[in-house]
């Protein structure tokens, strides 16, 4: 990073600091009125598909306006500035939701905007961001670099840069949700946040736990981007999170200064979940409740699908965040989904290569309600009998222990499974 850069860095922390009392009860109802004609009130919906017999309820973000909850803290951000910096428009960094709720917000408010993403993001997201009238700058391989050189420019140019999540006028807007939760389930009792950078489960807990103090509040991370979750067991800012995660909307290698404040103010346990628990999640989410859910906003879902929180006769609302998921990854996700849930499954299965062996194994799987997708026949290798093959099974399959099942009568019969 640049001596300017850091300047300009240290220029913007600074002046956010002293507005850091700007995160307020009064601002958030302030912020909720502002925002009334531009957001949707999203609905919260029981989640009695999954979870039935229980009061478990989700807070559909992912069917906001640009898909995501990013436009409330935006828009409210973008609303307060001066006239003079209106007229000199705004700079933002993002790998996608935010961006499109700036770009919205300034579409909205006549503000020209410019934005800077990285050049790995996914092109539905750069192109949904210039179709609200955004400058669109693509710079660096991740959020990081662009991000540094969106300060660079702005820098330069001398216009109003909006942090995605480490203001608390962002965090105000963010909050909103929180008046949101307690106007529609009076008596929740927990409630479960996505956690990238943090802007977002800082202003609904600071709601919540001034309004409703005995309320819990769990933020959850993914397992390969917990900077969040590491700085708090810390006690100190770290820098976290180099390795790549489908959650990509919550990649943040850093927290912020005030997020991470507010996180230990008001948060009262933060958690992370697998690359696997979240494309289940997903896949359940989209079979079952009939919803569609981007990888960093199933992550709330997915703690609560994995018993990692209390639930049970509990009134629990869980955040979906965003629904901006890239349709090029959705088939691959999906497929992870079934393979962890036990849906789908490959076995190898070692035979003696005689006519008659191929039936036989499927009238054991058949009597089992299995399905056999794809059949592979491949000749017996090194340090086999001559007449040996390999047959290779994809089936689908109920649940793991379905799968087991069939293993197990198979191995009754006295087939060989073996490793691929």
């Amino acid at each position: 990073m640049s001596d300017k850069t850091l300047q300009m860095q240290e220029q913007y922390q600074h002046q956010r600091n002293l507005d850091s009392s700007k995160l307020s009860l009064d601002n958030v109802y302030k912020a909720s009125y502002k925002l009334k004609g531009v957001i949707r009130n999203t609905d919260l919906i029981p989640a009695d598909a999954i979870f039935p017999g229980e009061n478990i309820y989700i807070k559909t973000e992912n069917l906001q306006k640009t898909g995501s909850f990013k436009i409330r803290g935006a828009y409210y951000k973008i609303s307060q500035l001066t006239k003079a910096e209106k007229e000199a428009g705004v700079v933002a960094c993002s790998a996608g939701n935010h961006a499109q709720g700036v770009a919205l917000a300034c579409q909205k408010l006549g503000i020209k905007s410019t934005i800077f993403m990285p050049e790995s993001a996914p092109i539905s997201k750069i192109e949904a961001t210039r179709s609200y009238g955004s400058e669109i700058i693509l710079a660096g391989d991740d959020y990081d670099s662009s991000y540094h050189a969106a300060l660079e420019y702005n820098n330069k140019q001398n216009k109003t840069f909006i942090h995605p999540f480490n203001d608390p006028e962002v965090m105000v807007g963010q909050g909103t949700i929180g008046l949101e939760i307690l106007e529609q389930l009076p008596d929740v009792d927990t409630i479960v946040v996505p956690v990238g950078g943090g802007g977002l489960i800082s202003g609904i807990a600071h709601v919540i736990k001034n309004l409703k103090p005995d309320c819990k509040i769990i933020g959850v991370q993914a397992s390969k981007a917990p900077s969040m979750y590491e700085s708090v067991k810390a006690g100190k800012i770290c820098h976290i999170g180099d390795e790549n995660t489908f959650a990509d909307g919550i990649n943040v290698k850093e927290p912020g200064d005030l997020t991470f404040k507010a996180v230990q103010k008001y948060v009262d346990e933060l958690l992370t979940v697998t690359e696997d628990e979240i494309a289940y999640s997903l896949l359940t989410l989209m079979e079952k409740q009939k919803v569609v859910c981007e990888g960093a906003g199933t992550v709330a879902l997915a703690a609560v699908l994995f018993d990692k929180i209390e639930h049970k006769e509990k009134n629990v609302c869980v955040i979906l965040s965003g629904g901006n998921i890239d349709v090029n990854i959705l088939s691959r996700v999906i497929q992870r989904g079934l393979l962890v849930g036990g849906r789908n499954t490959v076995l190898n299965i070692a035979l003696t290569d005689k006519p008659g062996q191929l039936q036989y194994v499927a009238g054991v799987i058949a009597d089992l309600g299995a399905n056999v997708t794809e059949v592979n026949y491949n000749p017996g290798g090194k340090n086999t009998a001559i007449d040996s093959c390999v047959l290779n099974l994809k089936l689908e399959t109920k649940n793991l222990e379905h799968i087991k099942n069939v293993e197990n009568a198979l191995q009754e019969q006295g087939f060989e499974l073996v490793d691929n």
